[in-house]
């Protein structure tokens, strides 16, 4: 089977566009080495699938007919993907709330006309300041 067709009826895709895309980012691996789309996989291949910044690995157990079910991927696909990976994702997640909380969206007036106060003060400060006379 295709392995773009195979990441599709494993759900690993939304579409079969998407994961043939993939394929041609260099985003779908078999050991280290780069997948077309057209390149056929078989039971016992570990692949390597990069897909929202985890790198998932993947051994393939045996070739569904045609697109399977959520609850039915277990018997088609074993994830091998190291526990690492997502926790890595946990720590971008946090990276980013740390700038700005979700949800909040673009500054408000309120916050620009704040944000310019601040840094009026900040510039006064630094004129304000004495300096050294060389004498």
């Amino acid at each position: 089977m295709r392995v773009d067709k195979f990441l599709w009826c494993v759900r690993y895709f939304k579409t079969r566009s998407i994961a043939t895309n993939a394929c041609k980012q260099g985003k779908v691996r078999l050991e280290d080495e780069i997948l077309k789309p057209s390149k056929d996989v078989f039971p016992g291949d570990k692949l390597r699938v990069r897909k929202n910044q985890i790198n998932y690995e993947i051994e393939i157990l045996d070739l569904p007919k045609s697109r399977v079910g959520a609850k039915l991927v277990n018997l088609y696909v074993h994830d091998i993907t190291p526990k690492e990976a997502f926790e890595k994702l946990d720590l971008l997640k946090y990276s980013k709330d740390y700038y700005r909380k979700k949800g909040t969206g673009r500054p408000t007036k309120k916050d620009r006309r704040d944000i310019d106060d601040w840094f009026e003060n900040a510039s006064d400060e630094v004129k304000e300041k004495p300096e050294n006379d060389k004498e």
